[in-house]
């Protein structure tokens, strides 16, 4: 039975690390973007970190990506087509996912 007992833990602990990690990931990822939007828009130093922060705190609207990419989409207009928004999310995840593996 403690084996079971043991598993089932064990299982409980991965899944949890699992959701922290993606949510790091997702946290980081909405960062980079934020800083990467800023960039486009002329924004700089303190003004960068700022409205990556904005973009950080947006993800708390929903759930899902849809909350970010409104955000970033809405302040960038004509500035980037909906499909180049879309892949740079999915590739500043994957960097995310990166960083956050080389950090450990």
């Amino acid at each position: 039975m403690t084996d079971m007992h043991d598993r089932e833990k064990a299982f409980e602990n991965k899944f949890a690390h699992d959701a922290q990690m993606q949510f790091k990931a997702e946290a980081r990822r909405n960062r980079l973007l934020g800083l990467w939007a800023a960039d486009l828009m002329g924004k700089t130093g303190d003004d960068a970190a700022e409205y990556a922060k904005e973009v950080v705190k947006a993800d708390f609207e929903e759930a899902g990506d849809e909350d970010v990419y409104r955000k970033v989409k809405g302040d960038l207009g004509d500035r980037v087509e909906e499909k180049t928004l879309r892949d740079k999310m999915t590739e500043l995840l994957t960097e995310a996912k990166a960083q956050l593996a080389d950090e450990s």
